[in-house]
């Protein structure tokens, strides 16, 4: 049974970390007891009964971007006080009010506003001065605020009230319900008191593969984390990556090769299980995966098209928790509100930020780009149907038991990410804190790019890369923020706890 741990920490970070902790977005779950037993809980947002597949098309039927990602049409329907609700019963052994408590005394009496999200907040007024909730809520009457000021947010902790009182009820009905309805059709948003009323998280059966011995766990869809994250371990199980030097231009061109070809496989078969048929045995089998390697070639890069997913032989904001408790019972969890502060929308009266999930479902059917935009079938927008995700939180057993819990923040470049530390702690034997300092790599079939973080790469490798045909892109901010934890043979936890973003940290109790 686990404590308070990832519960009251989510609640806390929806008051502390409001560009991505958040009630009003949504999340996955895994979770390993200490028998071994995994779960996994889908509270990611819906969307609206009133959705449909042409929303984000303009008057002319254009592709408008405002519209998918920064406006009321962009706001699905929150999972998050429902999946973290549903994960509680199902293995919670404290009182939900005192989950929740904590949070609610932090929204009250406020907090010391610290570097980052000081410099956080003063960035973003003039993206909130669009909405007046969200510039009184996050300013001081248009000011930013000044590190060590006290940050309170009292209409947020008396809707955080409600929910400790009332649990889901307190925020899918009643008077929360009917803020997020008014402020929905004032602003010409889909969400109504019936789509609130009608949201049910989802408990599923996790994704699960081997990889050298070990059992790997991840978030079936609608996240394509668990298949991705399982699809490029298979394919990379063929190589023997401990004799291959570390970021040499042979590892970086395997690496990047996976990736594609399981960006491509995600882009073509993974959306919400509830709506398609998503071939899971297939994607996540060894059979798969070998003829995937059979493909790439090993001294040459292959080319992604829009117009093919055939391969042939040539001659972007979340927030991650990462908790091992006493009994070694390991939760792996990611919440997002999509990009940083979500929509930018706080519920008049409720304190509280939307999220802009829907941007996540392809906008426009058929129209897939060079540029990234993606318009396969499967994740076309559908009422009630939740969006595809690449949230990948994953624990790695051995023998049944966790040796390692890990996920991240990133858009696209999640799974990635996750995929870089297991592999460098697994297969080069680097401590976790190392694996999750290490600069990483994001390849994800289009746009048909290596992007790296500085430092990543050696001029040489670089050179080398470029030869074999890649093309290549330094990335000028931060990939992910990773928080992961090691179990080491003698029961002792380590820490990787991610230096890319402020204010991040590890605790033990």
């Amino acid at each position: 049974m686990w404590g308070a741990g990832p519960g009251a920490t989510a609640f806390a970070l929806a008051v502390t970390h409001p560009q991505a902790g958040n009630i009003g977005g949504g999340g996955f779950l895994v979770v390993v007891s200490p028998g071994g037993r995994a779960a996994s809980f889908d509270f990611r947002e819906k969307a609206p009964l009133a959705a449909r597949e042409d929303m984000f098309l303009d008057e002319n039927g254009k592709y408008d971007r405002d519209r998918h990602h920064w406006s009321h049409l962009a706001v699905g329907v929150p999972g998050s006080v429902a999946g973290l609700w549903q994960a509680h019963r199902r293995l919670g052994k404290l009182p939900w009010r005192r989950l929740v408590e904590p949070a609610v005394t932090l929204a009250r009496e406020g907090f010391p506003v610290s570097d980052g999200f000081a410099a956080t907040l003063e960035v973003m007024l003039p993206k909130f001065a669009k909405y007046p909730a969200a510039l009184a809520q996050f300013s001081k009457e248009g000011q930013a605020y000044e590190v060590g000021e006290i940050f309170r947010q009292t209409d947020l902790a008396t809707t955080l009230a409600r929910i400790r009182d009332r649990g889901p009820a307190g925020f899918y009905t009643g008077e929360t319900a009917a803020l997020i309805a008014a402020e929905m059709k004032r602003g010409g948003g889909l969400i109504t008191t019936e789509d609130l009323r009608r949201y049910r998280p989802v408990e599923r059966a996790p994704i699960r593969g081997t990889y050298r011995g070990f059992d790997i766990v991840g978030m079936p869809p609608p996240s394509s984390g668990g298949i991705a994250v399982v699809e490029m371990l298979n394919i990379l199980e063929g190589y023997d990556l401990a004799k291959i030097e570390r970021r040499s231009s042979a590892q970086v061109h395997l690496l990047a090769e996976t990736m594609r070809r399981a960006f491509a496989d995600r882009a073509r078969n993974v959306a919400d299980a509830d709506f398609v048929e998503v071939p899971v045995d297939r994607l996540t089998s060894k059979a798969h995966a070998m003829k995937r390697r059979a493909s790439i070639d090993e001294g040459r890069a292959s080319r992604s098209s829009p117009e093919s997913f055939e391969w042939s032989r040539e001659s972007d904001e979340t927030t991650h928790l990462s908790v091992v408790d006493k009994d070694r019972m390991a939760v792996s969890l990611t919440t997002t509100l999509e990009q940083s502060f979500g929509s930018y929308i706080v519920v008049p009266g409720a304190g509280f930020l939307l999220n802009n999930e829907m941007g996540d479902f392809n906008p426009e059917r058929g129209v897939t780009k060079t540029t990234g935009q993606i318009g396969t079938k499967p994740n076309l927008v559908e009422p009630e149907k939740r969006m595809l995700s690449s949230m990948s939180p994953t624990i790695v057993l051995r023998d049944g038991r966790p040796v390692l819990v890990v996920g991240s923040p990133g858009g696209r470049t999640i799974i990635n990410t996750v995929l870089g530390i297991v592999v460098d702690h697994l297969d080069y034997g680097l401590p976790i804190q190392k694996a999750v300092d290490a600069p990483r790599l994001h390849h994800q079939w289009l746009p048909d790019r290596l992007v790296y973080e500085r430092g990543a790469l050696s001029v040489d490798t670089e050179n080398q890369l470029r030869e074999l045909g890649h093309t290549l892109l330094t990335r000028h901010g931060p990939q992910g923020s990773a928080m992961a934890i090691a179990i080491l043979q003698d029961g002792r936890l380590e820490t990787g706890c991610d230096p890319r973003r402020p204010d991040a940290a590890a605790a033990g109790h």
